[in-house]
């Protein structure tokens, strides 16, 4: 990487735009753009065709790309599932999970859902979410008769317990297809059966944080028996090229925040160093994980404290993630790189768009603050991953990257910006992404290694994992709610098209987004999302 700035510049760099003026930090992206209008054009006409060649294949998708084509953000079936699948599993008492299903169910139209789709588990989900794949037959249902009916008629016949059972097993059916397994030994036993040897995979304990010392106590065990089956089954000929494990440090202790983090680095340390010197031994890669921003510094902190630890000299699996939503991301790639060279070690890079972004808006507007952690716009967060990829490429062999996409632009303009250079991997969730990426290593001979990031855990502790996955991927403007939807013309995408926040508004002077206390002449609100 050209002119990497020193670890003490570029920690300060972090610190410093955290709250950064949007505006400024999108210039300097512009300012940073990785690719000349000819590879840009090129890349763009690239993704068109992966687009178009894999909606001739429609019918090897998976089923939880078939379910969020059907249960999109945009329906009220969409919003009920969502409700229902956030607030469901862990709501301890039989009444109120009857009157959440009484709130819900109703309010969708999911007969006209009925058939919608091509796919066998769609359908029945349907039935099931409809509460009649086991109770009402099809002929019972007159045709023009609202959901809210039959919904009715059917509990009283039945009883609440009938279907409460039948939403709950929906919803488990849902989270199969996004859990590779409840424990390791049952991902693993998984991975044989479904993908051979044909795949590379990083395991993710489900758990958004502990909230008291017994379930980091719980998390930390179940970490430690990952890595150390995951060692045992791996067989790659270097870290690279075997499994691995993502750890989220929230996790390892009910205390990882910045008030408490002076009292609290050192016992958070020890755990965190116990997992890496299990995954040296074992030669598997550990990375660890984004979490919301506040966090970052802190995650910084850990890591490079861990890059430093003697007892870990000669690991090469230490890996870090980044988020490109973030305004910070690009200065976070000059710090690892920074660490990389200071200490002779490489790292392993994770470059994701984002995470927690509903999170991280929420947050900043209930505690007032003057701007957000994260861009407000979509092409704002995909022109920073492609200055974070090129920075990343350009890193002379000290940082590893792992660029986790679902998008077939992402991968074209990397694809392009990478030239003859395979030195990466691309990522993709367990049960999304399949038919992108087949159609891609079809598309190039030499396509890059694929490794799938695979959440391993039980039902109660998925659900805020499957909100997240289900609110970024089944959105509008999501490009995996647009992928094989034949109502969007391939002619006519742009990877850049995307409503605008409530937050800018459109100026008459400048092309880029003023901030909303714009008295220019002629500027007015932009609509919301």
């Amino acid at each position: 990487m050209p002119d990497t700035p020193s670890i003490t510049t570029a920690r300060s760099t972090v610190t410093a735009r955290k709250l950064e003026d949007e505006a400024s930090s999108v210039e300097r992206l512009l300012d940073a753009v990785p690719m000349s209008p000819g590879a840009r054009n090129r890349a763009l006409e690239q993704a068109r065709e992966l687009v178009r060649t894999a909606r001739t294949r429609r019918a090897d998708r998976s089923a939880l790309d078939a379910f969020l084509e059907e249960y999109g953000l945009s329906n009220e079936e969409g919003v009920a599932l969502m409700c229902m699948a956030e607030a469901l599993l862990r709501i301890p008492d039989d009444e109120t999970i009857d009157e959440l299903i009484a709130d819900k169910i109703p309010s969708g139209k999911w007969s006209e859902h009925l058939g919608g789709s091509d796919t066998l588990m769609v359908n029945a989900g349907t039935w099931a979410l409809m509460l009649t794949g086991r109770v009402i037959e099809p002929e019972q249902i007159t045709g023009n008769e609202p959901p809210r009916n039959w919904l009715r008629r059917m509990v009283s016949r039945v009883g609440e317990p009938v279907i409460r059972q039948s939403v709950k097993t929906a919803m488990r059916i849902l989270g199969r297809e996004f859990v590779l397994g409840e424990t390791i030994d049952d991902a693993l036993k998984r991975c044989d059966k479904e993908y051979g040897n044909r795949a590379l995979f990083s395991f993710d304990m489900l758990g958004e944080g502990a909230r008291t010392r017994t379930m980091a106590e719980r998390y930390q065990t179940h970490y430690l028996e990952a890595i150390q089956q995951v060692a045992a089954a791996a067989d790659g000929a270097d870290t690279r090229t075997r499994d691995g494990i993502s750890i989220k440090l929230s996790a390892l202790h009910p205390r990882y925040e910045f008030a408490h983090f002076p009292q609290i680095a050192d016992e958070l340390y020890a755990s965190l160093r116990t997992l890496a010197l299990a995954a040296k031994q074992g030669d598997i890669g550990l990375n660890i994980d984004a979490e919301e921003a506040d966090r970052l510094e802190l995650s910084m902190t850990l890591f490079e404290r861990l890059v430093r630890d003697p007892e870990l000299e000669g690991y090469q699996g230490l890996g870090f993630v980044v988020q490109a939503y973030g305004k910070r991301a690009t200065a976070t790639i000059d710090w690892l790189s920074a660490l990389s060279e200071e200490t002779g070690r490489a790292l392993m890079v994770r470059l994701v768009k984002g995470a927690y972004w509903d999170t991280e808006i929420k947050h900043a507007q209930t505690a007032g603050l003057v701007d957000f952690a994260v861009y407000t716009r979509k092409p704002a967060t995909d022109l920073c991953y492609l200055v974070c990829a090129r920075m990343l490429l350009e890193s002379d062999g000290r940082l590893y990257p792992q660029f986790a996409t679902h998008n077939a632009h992402t991968v074209a303009a990397i694809m392009e910006m990478a030239g003859e250079r395979r030195d990466f991997e691309f990522q993709r969730l367990h049960g999304m992404g399949e038919l992108l990426y087949d159609v891609c290593i079809r598309a190039w001979n030499d396509f890059p290694p694929l490794r799938t990031y695979a959440p391993v855990g039980i039902h109660e502790d998925l659900l805020a994992y499957l909100v997240r996955r289900l609110l970024e991927n089944g959105a509008n403007s999501s490009f995996v709610n647009r992928f094989l939807d034949e109502r969007y013309p391939v002619e006519g995408w742009s990877p850049t098209r995307r409503p605008r926040s409530a937050r800018w508004i459109s100026c008459p002077i400048r092309t880029s987004p003023c901030r909303r206390t714009c008295t220019r002449p002629g500027a007015t609100r932009a609509r919301s999302i």
